[in-house]
C-alpha cells in the first residue's frame, strides 16, 4: 500500500494515479510495493529529520528510510515541498516535473540506487528520466 500524508497545507490530487505509477517504477525493477508512507512537509521539518536521525545539518528534498525486504520495498519518503518548489525554478521545469523526479527518487533508493559518486548519481537522472518517460506514457504529467 502506499500513503500520502502532508505536515502542510500541500495536497497531492490523483493520489490514485501517482499510486499506479509507483507500482509500475517499483514492478520495473524487478520488485513489488509493500508500504511506502510519503510524507510531504517544509524545509524545517526535513531539516530537523536530517540533523536527528542522519546527523547531516544541511537541506534537502528528500530522505528516503529504507524497511525494504528481498523483492518488496518499503519505507518512509519524507519530501519538502518547498525544496521541490525551488528546484523546479532552479532547473526550469514544472513542480509536477520536479515533484514527479523526487517521489521516484524515493523508490529508485528502495530499489537499491545510491547517489553518492558521480557515477551512482549519472545512473538516478538516468532512472528518474525514465519514470519521467513513464509518467507521460501512463498520462500523469
Amino acid at each position: 500500500m502506499i500513503y500520502f500524508h502532508s505536515e502542510t497545507s500541500f495536497q497531492l490530487k490523483n493520489k490514485n494515479s501517482y499510486k499506479k505509477w509507483l507500482k509500475e517504477i517499483a514492478k520495473n525493477e524487478g520488485r513489488r510495493v509493500g508500504e511506502l508512507n510519503y510524507i510531504f512537509c517544509d524545509n524545517a521539518y526535513l531539516l530537523d529529520i536530517n540533523v536527528q536521525y542522519l546527523q547531516h545539518d544541511t537541506y534537502t528534498d528528500i530522505i528516503t528510510f529504507d524497511y525494504s525486504e528481498d523483492n518488496m520495498i518499503a519505507g518512509d519518503i519524507f519530501i519538502s515541498v518547498e525544496m521541490v518548489t525551488e528546484n523546479a525554478k532552479e532547473f526550469a521545469v514544472s513542480f509536477e516535473e520536479e515533484l514527479l523526479r523526487v517521489l521516484s527518487h524515493g523508490v529508485y533508493h528502495l530499489c537499491g540506487y545510491k547517489d553518492k559518486t558521480e557515477i551512482e548519481a549519472q545512473e538516478m537522472r538516468k532512472k528518474e528520466e525514465e519514470a519521467i518517460r513513464l509518467s507521460k506514457e501512463m498520462n500523469l504529467l
